[in-house]
């Protein structure tokens, strides 16, 4: 973000797989996945000395990563509610109607544009994965499937006009080239139009042990402070933050382009809000490194902690099972040491899931129905910023006498 060399390693996993690279179940004839040659990449996080940024180095090529996408948001009902309440609040505060134009980036299948959509608002997804946006289309929501570049921004101005909001949610941490993405932002933004994205928060991430939230495909995790300054660098105001609690802690952080000179700005001044979440910042020392060591220690007494748990559970002779698929459960997984003589296989909702095996792991993956069918003696939600819903969903489970484990922000049984 500020182009600095000075970057110091704060903690490792060392060599992972690609968190969402699942696939097909062995070959029982040849005794190996049909799929091709996993890849396995160094996942080490650094602390920019320079600016405060908390960032991988090791970066993935973000076709490997995106062209193809089995993640669908819409599976979420939580997701959907938190996104429809998003759109409302969009709305209300900028007072959107059918003559405003919204560009949503890595819009996945929609879920925040139908409901913008259903409120007259002209729409436009942009998603790299071809499978997803092909849903989006097929469900009646515009999407271009493609890269978010200056390139691509430029023909979307010229066919539809300049956009009066551009979000982007949970995508300007997967970013590399932060700095291309804010011009193609700049190129479709209306004079008077705002930016608004949402990333998982960093001070979240360190206070709750949110370990797993890190995987190849997120590059940056993002405090306020080096966000004010990269923004300020590329011409644009951060002018108001907003804590929202999806994926265990995250930040919308609301941007205009700055004013030309002699003009007035569109927003006077940052809000209280930012102002105090700034503060905050300060007093956890999340522009120092020391918090990011002390996280480090952490996420190993974590571990410690969950390996007892699981080996006093094999002890007694009872079996365990996971619950949730999601990317931050590869990592989950690794850093943990778990593997399938852990986890007898992994339930997930998504269809598109179902029937692949966990990256590097090879843990099957398989339908909720199994809760039922092979009746576990525990199930550890991988998926633990749905644990709630999770054990609402299934309390014939915990009637039937079976437990939870949910393993952060310290592994405890429900």
């Amino acid at each position: 973000m500020c182009g600095s060399t000075r970057l110091t390693r704060v903690w490792s996993f060392g060599l992972t797989p690609l968190a969402n690279a699942y696939m097909p179940p062995f070959d029982a004839a040849q005794g190996k996945p049909e799929a091709v040659e996993e890849a396995w990449v160094a996942l080490n996080v650094y602390y920019c000395e320079a600016c405060s940024l908390v960032q991988l180095r090791d970066v993935v090529d973000p076709k490997v990563l995106f062209d193809h996408y089995l993640y669908v948001s819409s599976t979420s009902p939580t997701f959907v509610q938190h996104f429809e309440d998003y759109a409302a609040s969009l709305i209300e505060r900028f007072s959107l109607t059918e003559k405003d134009f919204v560009v949503d980036v890595g819009s996945n299948d929609g879920i925040l544009l139908k409901p913008l959509q259903a409120a007259g608002v002209r729409v436009l997804g942009v998603d790299p994965a071809a499978n997803v946006a092909q849903i989006a289309n097929a469900e009646g929501v515009p999407t271009r499937a493609d890269y978010f570049t200056p390139t691509v921004a430029r023909e979307i101005a010229a066919e539809q006009g300049k956009a009066r909001v551009i979000t982007a949610n949970n995508v300007f941490a997967h970013t590399d080239g932060v700095d291309v993405f804010t011009e193609a932002v700049k190129e479709l933004l209306a004079e008077d139009g705002v930016f608004v994205f949402e990333v998982q928060y960093l001070g979240d991430l360190i206070t709750n042990n949110l370990f797993d939230i890190v995987y190849h495909e997120h590059v940056n995790y993002y405090s306020v402070h080096p966000l004010i300054r990269f923004f300020e660098n590329m011409g644009m105001d951060v002018f108001d933050v907003e804590r929202v609690p999806v994926h265990g802690g995250s930040i919308r952080v609301f941007v205009t382009p700055s004013p030309p000179a002699g003009g007035l700005p569109l927003v006077r001044g940052r809000t209280k809000r930012l102002q105090q979440l700034l503060t905050e910042e300060q007093e956890q020392r999340l522009t120092t490194v020391r918090p990011y060591q002390q996280f480090a220690a952490r996420i190993a007494d974590n571990k410690q902690k969950l390996r007892a748990l699981l080996t006093d559970i094999a002890a007694a002779g009872k079996r365990v099972v996971g619950y949730g698929a999601p990317a931050k459960a590869t990592t989950l997984c690794y850093a943990f040491g778990l593997n399938r003589e852990d986890l007898d296989y992994v339930i997930d909702d998504s269809p598109l899931k179902q029937g692949l095996v966990m990256p590097g792991t090879h843990i099957p993956i398989v339908g909720p129905e199994a809760l039922y069918e092979h009746a576990p003696d525990y199930c550890l939600i991988l998926a633990w910023n749905f644990a709630e819903p999770i054990m609402q969903n299934h309390q014939r489970f915990t009637e039937a006498g079976g437990k939870w484990i949910i393993p952060v922000p310290e592994p405890k049984i429900v």
